[in-house]
């Protein structure tokens, strides 16, 4: 199905941080960006000082940073001097227990304001900040603290009665567990009178800029999680893309659904928006449609960057919900998480009045690749161009789906239409130094110059970039390369599908055979008579590519982030061992 593009009106262009695209990649280059940021007084550089302190020293100070929202709905708002004097504390505290730079600091904790305290003294006292997902099952939080080598857990009371209490003693570089609140239990030290015994003034250790900052873990097919480490430079790039890509300005108040738990959380959630001096709203809540609307509505949020899987819960709403909420401060909105089905822009910009500017990267590249820009026409699908800085290339695949190496040698595809492995030119500040104790995974990331992404995608001639697969997902049937994100979208225009997940299945006469797993909208019945006018509805859209098989299923398997797993449904469907499945939502 062809969609329209959505062009841009002559003010917006005007407002945008990034007008001429063209001229905007000509002139930029990382060493003049640099001169964005401040620095540390004394030299050096540290991502928690041009976040916070550097505000808060200025006429910044007294601008709400942090506006929380409790799970009552209660709003509590910390300034950039209090968020500076209470990341301070926590550094001393970090002193005070004789933790050194370069050590390990993990969080385990929801959305709550001792979580960005914690993120950010940690990174003010020169250690290594690695953010868990609260809601991580016991066994996984064990292994990345294990193979994370931490030394501090900061946690919360119920959680470390349910999930750390257990294991915290097998893992031997764990010194220290810190709990939220007054009370401590035994191995754990209360964090709120330890905050109120130290000063809040902290000299910040002199931090450069390659000096490693972040540790996120990834998981991948099979195997252990992956430890993807960042360094203090990340935060350049964090600031200047969340200007090109979010179009951010210093008076934003800007809402990042994702939580601090992933790279989204803590890139997007926490260091941009306050690199820039906005006000950084978070909810403690669960998603609600209408929750959602009133946070939109009442902390008057105007720049929104959520995930797809949220815009199809809300398109599964009433039409008439948004417009019982007052939205007019709402002036950007952006997707992160999953490639964009292009009906969700529409949706958005028929529903909301803006459409959804989608845009593309990985936790190894630390900040966003490639975006749809506020000045800019969107292509509803895809996953726009490359930020200016960001080298991106196609280049030629072999038999396993990923860029042919030969020699040593790859060959990058300068043709429009033609598809290849995505990989990217390095060189952003924010691209990962290595993983974790693992340099020959790590090696196997690039080759001949370029950092291999794992995922296939084409180009059109305007040098819109559109999403193909993971290349591990690619269908090949009867000859043709097959695209699950296509077909999923394609099905998705259905007005009876909510959402879809596409796999290959074995078949003896094309090789693989196209299958469609599709959960229903509310109103709609997975009757026989539905299946086959959706079969038809994919050829009528697709073609020979289209799903010869459709199951109905009304929990497709997600990850915490919000992406259906296309490789648990294959598992599932073969039989195969299912790997990792500790970023399974709902599995513990």
């Amino acid at each position: 199905m062809e969609w329209a593009p959505i062009r841009k009106s002559a003010a917006a262009r005007a407002a945008a941080n990034l007008g001429d695209y063209g001229r905007a990649r000509a002139e930029f280059s990382w060493d003049a960006a640099r001169f964005e940021l401040f620095g540390l007084p004394g030299g050096g550089l540290n991502i928690a000082y041009e976040a916070v302190d550097r505000h808060a020293s200025g006429p910044r100070r007294n601008r709400g940073a942090l506006r929380w929202i409790d799970r009552h709905g209660e709003v509590f708002q910390l300034t950039y001097r209090d968020l500076a004097e209470l990341s301070s504390r926590f550094a001393n505290v970090l002193r005070e227990l004789g933790v050194r730079r370069g050590e390990h600091v993990f969080t385990l904790l929801g959305r709550v304001p001792d979580l960005y305290v914690a993120v950010l003294g940690g990174l003010k006292a020169g250690c290594v900040v690695c953010p868990l997902f609260s809601a991580f099952g016991p066994e996984p939080i064990r292994q990345r603290l294990a193979l994370g080598e931490a030394t501090v857990l900061v946690t919360s009371p119920e959680l470390h009665h349910r999930k750390v209490r257990a294991i915290a003693g097998s893992i031997p570089s764990l010194r220290h567990v810190l709990v939220t609140g007054a009370q401590a239990e035994p191995g754990t030290r209360a964090l709120a009178p330890a905050l109120a015994g130290v000063s809040p003034e902290f000299e910040i250790c002199p931090t450069r800029p390659e000096d490693p900052a972040l540790l996120h873990f990834t998981s991948g097919t099979t195997g252990t999680p992956k430890g993807a480490l960042h360094v203090h430079e990340a935060v350049l790039a964090h600031h200047v893309t969340a200007g090109f890509a979010l179009d951010l300005k210093p008076d934003d108040v800007f809402w990042c659904t994702a939580d601090p738990g992933w790279v989204t959380g803590t890139s997007y959630g926490v260091i941009a928006p306050l690199s820039h001096g906005a006000t950084l709203v978070s909810d403690e809540g669960d998603f609600d449609a209408r929750r959602w609307y009133s946070v939109l509505a009442s902390q008057r949020v105007t720049v929104w960057y959520t995930a797809p899987t949220a815009l199809r819960m809300l398109m599964r709403q009433r039409h008439d919900l948004p417009a019982e909420y007052d939205l007019s401060a709402l002036r950007f909105i952006a997707s992160v998480g999953e490639p964009l089905n292009p009906e969700a822009v529409v949706w958005s910009q028929e529903t909301l009045g803006l459409p959804v500017h989608d845009n593309w990267w990985q936790t190894e590249t630390g900040a966003i690749m490639i975006s749809n820009f506020a000045a800019h026409e969107i292509r509803p699908g895809s996953m726009g161009r490359p930020l200016p800085g960001i080298d991106v290339g196609l280049l030629q695949r072999g038999k396993n789906g990923r860029a042919r190496v030969h020699d040593g040698r790859v060959t990058e595809l300068t043709g429009a239409g033609q598809e290849g492995e995505l990989a990217l030119r390095p060189g952003w500040p924010s691209m990962f130094r290595t993983y974790w104790h693992d340099p020959d995974r790590y090696a196997r990331a690039f080759a001949d110059g370029w950092y291999l992404t794992g995922d296939i995608a084409r180009r059109d001639p305007d040098g819109y970039y559109w999403f193909v697969g993971r290349a591990d997902d690619v269908i090949e049937s009867a000859g043709h390369l097959v695209g699950p994100f296509e077909v999923e979208s394609a099905l998705m225009a259905h007005a009876a599908v909510a959402e879809a997940g596409v796999i290959g299945t074995p078949d003896p006469v094309a090789g693989e055979r196209v299958k469609a797993f599709v959960s229903l909208r509310d109103g709609h019945g997975p009757t026989e008579d539905l299946r086959l006018e959706l079969l038809a509805f994919g050829r009528r859209a697709l073609g020979a590519v289209a799903p010869k098989e459709i199951e109905f299923d009304q929990h497709l398997p997600h990850t915490r982030s919000g992406k259906v797993m296309r490789r648990l449904l294959k598992a599932r469907e073969l039989g195969l061992p299912e790997g990792d499945l500790s970023t399974v939502e709902g599995f513990s």
